[in-house]
């Protein structure tokens, strides 16, 4: 069985969508002849805990753990928030007013932690897997990001090394949404777009995780790129969710405020209005972090009692929340960057065969992928007519007990399918 080191920052019991890409892969490269050699903080900082994810790690895989130096517990001690609370903003960055404390932070993040706060773990981890692998020998490095310091530990393992080396970039770096919000003096701007550029010429290959972004990458390097999208694990959705009787307009992962999207909560309060049997049956249910003002915004358009927030949830939960939905929502951030993000849980969304309600952009990726399985609609945010008649529809066809949705392959998004499509992409670089 050939070994493939990974290095990422986010593994079990991290919970979250930065944790499931590489546990997916992990649990299923076994099935194509490859052992993964897993490198991951022993102490990171845990924003969400899910140990069921454990259960996906495969009996092949030898973990190797160190401990990282953060610089949250100063953070903490100095802003007096708890343990494991992070800010508590779903997107601290560019989320709402900051103090003054919050703006230094902000501002000593960006500017002496680069690329990110994990860059105090890049010497350490490559002095230990030097070490490790003399004795310990592996085919080929992938490491994932973000943190991208991750990218930077494999750079110079690879470099040290001569093995071949994979970047899996799940989000970009300097062209991710949130860059341009952190306050970067122009020193430490070009620092980043080293790094970067110093990453992409360096890796055997690049991965992204959807098309646009893979045009977007080979647009700033020679090196070959690869799309290999996020997915859908089959063995996630063999539970058996019978219906509740309600009309459950669904929403999983995180919520972020500069994603609300006010024109649907008008429409649901409208038909509220209209529609008493409506009314009475509709749930909003948010399971994941939320920002208030998501929740405040719902409540304002006066359907407090239908609201569910069921904050974060483990991923068999979620999964849940996902088959027993009538409508799945899907709202993208109000930033540009996103025409060109592929949510992972879209794929899930399709698996739970539920109708997508997306809101958004109408030529982005995500649209791209909807109309490509006829698994929902991307609507612009403020189409109030199109929201009314898609929620109409599935009124209609839940009241009735109709099939909600056409039968389509998304076979091509199985985590082993997608699984299969990395191991071709490691062999052909030995």
């Amino acid at each position: 069985m050939k070994r493939v080191l990974v290095i990422t920052y986010y593994w079990p019991p991290a919970g979250g969508s930065g944790v499931q890409r590489w546990v997916k892969f992990a649990k299923y490269l076994p099935e194509e002849d490859w052992q993964p050699v897993i490198y991951t903080p022993e102490n990171p900082e845990l924003t969400s805990v899910d140990r069921t994810l454990e259960d996906d790690i495969p009996a092949e895989a030898e973990i190797l753990k160190t401990r990282i130096t953060e610089p949250y517990g100063i953070y903490r001690s100095l802003s007096g928030k708890s343990e494991g609370k992070g800010t508590g903003e779903v997107n601290p960055i560019n989320g709402g007013k900051k103090s003054l404390f919050g703006k230094l932070s902000l501002f000593v993040r960006g500017n002496f932690f680069i690329p990110d706060p994990r860059c105090l773990w890049v010497r350490p981890s490559v002095k230990f897997l030097l070490k490790y692998l003399k004795k310990h020998p592996v085919d080929i490095i992938v490491s994932t990001g973000p943190p991208h310091s991750m990218h930077l530990i494999a750079m110079k393992v690879a470099q040290a090394t001569k093995l071949p080396w994979i970047a899996d970039f799940r989000d970009p770096w300097t062209r991710m949404f949130y860059f341009k919000h952190l306050p970067l003096t122009s020193r430490a701007r070009r620092r980043h777009i080293a790094l970067e550029k110093a990453v992409l010429d360096s890796a055997t290959a690049i991965v992204t995780v959807t098309g646009p972004l893979e045009k977007e990458f080979r647009s700033m390097t020679k090196t070959p790129v690869h799309c290999i999208t996020n997915g859908y694990d089959e063995s996630d959705f063999r539970q058996i969710v019978e219906p509740d009787g309600f009309f459950n307009i669904t929403h999983t992962g995180l919520f972020a405020a500069d994603g609300n999207p006010e024109t649907l909560w008008k429409v649901l309060s409208d038909k509220c209005a209209s529609d008493p049997e409506f009314a009475g049956l509709l749930r909003i249910r948010l399971a994941g972090k939320t920002d208030r003002e998501i929740t405040e915004s719902v409540i304002g358009h006066g359907m407090a009692e239908n609201l569910r927030n069921l904050g974060y949830l483990t991923h068999q939960v979620a999964t849940r929340e996902q088959m027993g939905a009538s409508v799945l929502l899907l709202p993208q951030r109000k930033e540009p960057e996103y025409k060109a993000v592929l949510t992972g849980k879209i794929f899930e969304y399709m698996a739970a065969g539920h109708p997508i309600l997306g809101i958004g952009m109408t030529d982005c990726a995500m649209a791209d992928v909807m109309n490509e399985t006829h698994s929902g609609k991307m609507l612009d945010w403020d189409d109030y007519g199109g929201m009314k008649d898609f929620i109409d529809e599935c009124w209609e066809k839940f009241k009735s007990d109709d099939p909600e949705q056409d039968e389509a392959d998304i076979s091509a998004y199985s985590r082993r399918e997608l699984t299969g499509r990395m191991a071709r992409l490691m062999e052909s670089l030995l």
